[in-house]
């Protein structure tokens, strides 16, 4: 199934290219790839690991088909939803 704005809340996130574009901490605007992801934290390889918290970070990430969507981490906590 294509990732699209519509459905990415309820698709693996893991392996995804990752930007973080606001947060409530500055030193949380990296980007990276996704490497893991816990009910509150994405984790992002980039220049080092990082765990970020979603519930103060919005979050734009890549699909395999290059479209960047934007995803307020606030409507990911507690992920999966499959």
């Amino acid at each position: 199934m294509k990732i699209t704005k519509e459905n990415i809340i309820c698709h693996e996130l893991i392996g995804l290219p990752v930007k973080v574009t606001k947060s409530t901490h500055k030193g949380y605007l990296i980007s990276g790839t996704v490497i893991d992801e816990t009910k509150n934290m994405i984790i992002i390889e980039g220049n080092g690991i990082k765990k970020i918290p979603k519930n103060v970070s919005t979050f734009e990430f890549t699909t395999p088909d290059g479209v960047k969507i934007e995803v307020e981490g606030k409507e990911i906590i507690g992920r999966p939803l499959l």
